[in-house]
């Protein structure tokens, strides 16, 4: 037994979440203090008249007008992104009931919908609950985990977009206020999706309990609903909010960039609104379903493989619990991370920007290094045994700390990496800004050269953590290792989301007419952004690989095979047609991007040339069309790549039977992250070479530049291009991964019971 008892388990957990949730309260708080005057009466009850700052205004361009204006701009904002929101849950809504009665009826019929108890699986000699229980308790968590994403996505989106046009009013006093504006925003986000998600998943255990008792392999096995409902939602959330961004933002650059040689976030553009909402449909709520998903699941797995070894047998509840008490020690160090950002240092030019995020990942991997050691010691037995493939392994509690900590680093190396190769402060992407001087095809060359270079660390980071993890503890290594490169979500989020609400902010500035001055401010927040997005799609990557391979490794003992053996026929054409599968989902993102950017161009055009005075800016473009085609197409789009991962693993398990559908599973993995990490980092790079041009930073910039020039539009055209590839297709495999594999353990009992058909009738 570890030191920690049950009593103190059950304290620890919720009072973490609580902490979590206070401090994302506190500062939603902070932020909102920016709104000085004005009272929200004035404007509807929005909280367009509260951001009219009585802060000292800047004469003309940057006064009371501009913030007026603000606030107008920031209101069409969340006005379209809820909108969106609420259309595409109204979807979602109809698919969680029918997915939902899919689990239960194909999980309740493999004992034939009896109510009997029956033997364990594992724990031979007792007795579990019957089959119809577990099919319906897993419906209920794969309601409650879709649910929550849904949650963490809306809030993030409702957070960012009360934060961004204050933002733009806090530049006016410097960068350093509006980087703690921006950044505190993030925080709220992260710090509520971590604290929601361990809440939930605490409140969801311990209420199934009551009904399960002492058949903890039924309860975590029913459990593993939570992180396909998480994940299902995720796709959907990326995948149509990736569309919806990259069309707007692609119509509104190739028209006005390219075509009118106006600024990026010109009033004049008729596409401009919708990109901007774009941003926080996509990045923000996408994202923070994502990543939601991405936490679930990793629990989840680790909290199945424990539940059949020896934590499970002996009901050992603290140690049970250890994947929720590292979360629980995360959003703890998170809290202490983020006060350095926002309290102990304070940033005074551009260039403290990108050192100070980078920071927050270091702070935060060598505190909760700490904070695991003390997990370890408190809450884990010296010493006792996983279930490893039908053996026994016996583990010592020191074993389990390397596992999560070499989780951790290797996230904490993906991260650098992914800066080193997406920041405009190196190398590699001065190489691609340097490429435009001859134009689009060697911008695009060089692009492509760097994402593939990319892959190269990460995947070897990922690899020496699944062989210690793995050769430590099993299967269960490298689901807390998972859980390791997770464990600092409230921080990694924090600094994501911080991107799309710089973003957001500089659009704000521009179109609200403020001065060169504010808009240089943003822009330096808005590309140390772009290199953080990056740096958290290569975290959600990672850990998307590990938790893939837990719950492969999950599904396998469900499944009960004994080995993968990839000489097998039937193992290798599913592995070959998993490996094709993020190429196809891909095909399908990219696709759906053209086809609505190619009509947003049309519109774009169209106003431009048929409304009189709108490119002098004496008539207003009709916004409200460019918002509709973004919304009709990421709706219509979002549809068949969904049904492709989503049916994969029904169609592959219920026709070619389990050992196929392993080999499908690692064939999607193998191939699927390293698509990931190339599309995610070439698009971030070809965007940061574009602004490393704008912005001017140096000599070599300047003989590039300015604005309007060739090797400028060269640059507009690779940014275009890696549009979809960093913000729809690499984002979104990270969920094929890990969605196959989650709803694969969820459905494991059905495929071993009735899957194979094909192989049974010939």
């Amino acid at each position: 037994m570890g030191v920690m008892c049950e009593e103190v388990t059950q304290v620890v957990i919720p009072a973490a979440a609580f902490i979590g949730i206070g401090f994302a309260l506190l500062q939603w708080f902070l932020v909102s203090k920016v709104r000085v005057s004005g009272d929200s009466d004035d404007y509807d009850h929005e909280y367009k008249g509260s951001l009219i700052d009585e802060a000292e205004f800047e004469e003309g361009v940057d006064g009371l007008e501009a913030s007026i204006k603000c606030a107008e701009i920031q209101n069409a904002i969340s006005v379209g992104a809820t909108s969106f929101l609420f259309t595409e849950y109204r979807y979602l809504g109809i698919f969680m009931g029918v997915f939902g009665v899919i689990i239960f009826l194909f999980l309740g019929s493999v004992k034939g919908f009896s109510t009997e108890s029956e033997p364990c699986t594992y724990n031979t000699g007792n007795y579990c609950k019957p089959a119809l229980a577990n099919a319906f308790f897993t419906t209920v968590a794969f309601l409650l985990g879709a649910l929550t994403s849904v949650l963490s996505g809306f809030l993030g989106m409702k957070i960012a977009t009360y934060a961004n046009a204050r933002t733009t009013l806090e530049a006016r006093k410097g960068v350093g206020k509006a980087f703690i504006t921006a950044f505190r925003s993030g925080a709220v986000m992260g710090f509520l999706l971590a604290a929601n998600g361990l809440l939930v998943l605490w409140v969801t255990i311990n209420l199934f309990k009551q009904y399960y008792e002492d058949d903890w392999e039924g309860l975590y096995e029913s459990i593993t609903g939570y992180g396909l409902g998480g994940s299902s939602m995720a796709l959907f959330g990326r995948v149509g909010g990736g569309i919806y961004t990259k069309a707007a933002d692609v119509g509104a650059d190739l028209v006005g960039k390219v075509e009118k040689n106006i600024p990026e976030d010109d009033p004049r553009n008729p596409a401009v609104i919708a990109d901007n909402v774009g941003d926080n449909v996509g990045d923000i709520a996408g994202m923070g379903s994502d990543l939601f998903g991405s936490y679930a699941e990793s629990s989840c797995a680790a909290l199945f493989v424990a539940s059949i070894s020896s934590f499970g047998v002996s009901l050992d509840y603290t140690a049970m619990s250890y994947p929720l008490i590292i979360s629980s020690m995360g959003i703890v160090v998170c809290l202490a991370t983020t006060v350095f950002a926002t309290d102990l240092f304070e940033i005074k030019n551009v260039s403290e920007i990108e050192p100070s995020l980078k920071r927050q990942l270091l702070i935060s991997t060598v505190l909760m290094t700490a904070g695991i050691a003390v997990v370890n010691f408190f809450a884990l037995p010296s010493e006792f045994t996983l279930y490893d493939f039908g053996a026994e392994k016996a583990v010592k509690n020191w074993h389990i700390f390397f596992c999560v900590a070499i989780g951790l680093w290797a996230g904490l190396a993906i991260g650098y990496t992914t800066e080193y190769y997406t920041s405009n402060a190196y190398s590699p992407v001065q190489d691609v800004a340097d490429s435009c001087r001859t134009g689009a095809a060697t911008n695009v060359i060089f692009g492509l050269a760097l994402g593939y270079k990319s892959v190269i660390i990460p995947i070897f980071s990922i690899a020496i953590a699944i062989y210690v993890s793995f050769s430590f503890a099993a299967m269960y290594g490298i689901s807390v290792a998972a859980l390791g490169m997770l464990s600092t979500i409230a921080t990694g989020l924090a600094i994501d989301a911080y991107g799309p609400i710089s973003d957001n902010a500089g659009g704000i500035a521009e179109m609200a007419g403020m001065s060169h001055k504010i808009r240089e401010r943003t822009d330096a927040l808005d590309a140390a952004g772009n290199t953080t997005a990056a740096i958290g799609k290569g975290f959600a990557i990672g850990s998307a690989a590990l938790v893939s391979l837990a719950l492969f490794g999950a599904y396998v003992s469900r499944a009960g095979i004994k080995t993968v053996d990839v000489l097998t026929p039937k193992v290798f054409i599913g592995l070959i047609v998993g490996a094709m599968l993020p190429y196809w989902f891909s095909a399908m993102t990219m696709k759906s991007v053209g086809s609505a950017a190619l009509k947003m161009v049309e519109e774009v055009r169209r106003q431009f040339n048929s409304i009189p005075g709108l490119m002098e800016g004496l008539a207003k473009p009709d916004y409200a069309t460019c918002v509709k085609i973004s919304t009709d197409a990421s709706l219509r789009e979002m549809i068949p790549p969904g049904a492709l991962v989503m049916l994969t693993p029904l169609i592959a398990g219920t026709i070619f039977g389990v050992e196929t559908l392993a080999g499908v599973l690692a064939g999607s993995l193998v191939s699927g992250v390293q698509v990931a990490i190339s599309a995610s980092n070439t698009g971030g790079a070809w965007d940061n070479a574009k602004k490393y041009i704008e912005a001017g930073v140096n000599e070599h910039a300047k003989s590039l530049g300015p604005k309007g020039s060739d090797a400028h539009k060269a640059a507009v055209i690779g940014d275009t291009i890696g549009d979809p590839l960093k913000d729809t297709s690499g984002p979104s495999l990270n969920i094929l991964i890990k969605l196959m594999a989650v709803e694969s353990l969820v459905f494991a009992p059905f495929f071993a019971t009735h899957g194979g058909l094909i192989f049974k009738l010939f």
